[in-house]
């Protein structure tokens, strides 16, 4: 049964974007827009272009920058969000503060970060970083909040305090709400990914995107968005993949209830 429930997900997950690029292949067939080439030019010149060597130039320098910033911001944003939502204090004195800087989109950071941390691959980290930790944060103070009331005194009555509580009942409570903010935060990360990789850089995937739509080269850089796509697309598998394996109990937990 298992099987089954996972090849028919696998199945409704794969049935849009194929449909799409049905659309998109029947769609565009025959253009003649400089701008709109059709699909089958753009997966022909997507071999020529994302060769080994440039993957290993481009594509792979983005991934380092995504991962660093995303897991920066994973670590601040669980430890403040587990400092908030544990205290009431602190939440209130804090709360107008986060609400303020959330409102500002990190895009117009961009140019602000560069005046202190230069152009190179601590500024793409810190903006990729900047727009992840929010959701994170957010989640994890609700998910915080969110604790059972009854198991903090449950754990008070059997002495259980500290670290021990904070790992098995804080963590593992809020989990599904984090999760659920990581997971937000990795699409967000890899649009600032390709955003701070458009300002005064050398390499990398939206460097190089640009640098074939300066240089007219219209398919490849079609192949570029293509790409980038393709890679959101393996990283948002890749994610839900851990958190079914990170949330197995929680998840069996739930189809427990529903079938009781």
């Amino acid at each position: 049964m298992t099987v089954r429930i996972a090849a028919r997900r696998a199945l409704f997950a794969g049935a849009l974007p194929a449909v799409l690029f049905a659309v998109w292949w029947f769609t565009s067939a025959g253009s003649t827009d400089f701008y709109l080439p059709p699909l089958s030019t753009i997966l022909q010149k997507f071999p020529e272009v994302w060769t080994a060597d440039r993957l290993m130039s481009d594509v792979l320098p983005s991934l380092l920058r995504l991962a660093a910033g995303y897991l920066l911001a994973t670590v601040v944003g669980i430890a403040l969000g587990l400092a908030v939502g544990s205290h009431r204090v602190l939440r209130d004195v804090l709360e107008p503060v986060l609400e303020l800087f959330r409102a500002i989109p990190p895009p117009v950071l961009v140019p602000v970060i560069m005046l202190f941390a230069g152009i190179g691959d601590t500024m793409k980290i810190i903006v990729v970083a900047s727009g992840c930790v929010w959701p994170i944060l957010l989640n994890t103070v609700e998910g915080v909040r969110a604790v059972d009331e009854v198991l903090g005194d449950t754990c008070r009555s059997y002495g259980i305090t500290g670290p021990t509580r904070l790992w098995h009942l804080v963590l593992r409570s809020a989990s599904p709400q984090i999760l659920t903010g990581m997971r937000q935060a990795l699409s967000i990360g890899i649009i600032l990914m390709v955003i701070s990789e458009m300002f005064a850089s050398s390499n990398g995937l939206g460097f190089t995107i640009v640098q074939f739509q300066r240089s007219f080269a219209i398919p490849e850089m079609w192949s570029g968005v293509l790409l980038l796509g393709l890679l959101g697309f393996l990283l948002s598998l890749l994610f839900r993949f851990a958190e079914n394996r990170a949330l197995a109990w929680y998840h069996g937990l739930r189809r427990a209830q529903r079938e009781s």
